[in-house]
């Protein structure tokens, strides 16, 4: 191999490795950190503006539990079973710059909701046929009887917080 191939090849696998570990953080955390870049529009027009950011969730799915089956029914206890999902809810941060309205001292106000742990089931279905399991009184035939579903409900967990100051931030 070429030395110029072996040095595209390092710098190739180095960038590589290196956005693969910039991301591992945030995925890691949950959230992905999103800026809102204003500093240009700052110097352009010589105006102190607020600074916003926010912070995105990172869906990550989990396993489904598995079939559980029940004496008496055909099919499965949760025909469609709930799967779990992770998640957080959006975050966001913003501080503006105050011009003395308030009083000395209070420079900027601030405001910041964090992003909260969600935890969430989707929807899931239990139906049931309308066949009996097979007896013996009758020669090893189903009976029919009445058809049964039940719709699991979603489920839906956090507790979000949030802080609102005035001051030197």
């Amino acid at each position: 191999m070429k030395s110029t191939t072996r040095t595209l090849a390092t710098a190739v696998l180095t960038g590589v490795a290196a956005a693969v570990g910039a991301a591992a953080p945030a995925v890691a955390a949950g959230t992905v950190p999103v800026p809102v870049p204003l500093d240009g529009v700052e110097k352009s027009l010589n105006v102190s503006l607020p600074k916003v950011g926010g912070e995105l969730p990172v869906l990550t799915p989990g396993v489904p539990e598995g079939p559980r089956y029940a004496e008496g029914q055909m099919l499965p206890a949760s025909t469609l079973p709930q799967v779990p999902m992770g998640a957080a809810l959006p975050g966001l941060s913003a501080e503006a710059p105050l011009s003395q309205v308030v009083g000395k001292g209070f420079d900027e106000a601030g405001v910041s909701v964090p992003a909260a742990d969600l935890r969430t089931l989707t929807p899931g279905l239990s139906v049931d046929t309308p066949l009996t399991a097979p007896k013996s009184e009758v020669f090893g035939l189903p009976t029919l009887k009445e058809p049964q579903a039940a719709v699991l409900t979603p489920l839906l967990q956090t507790a979000p917080t949030g802080v609102l100051g005035l001051g030197s931030m």
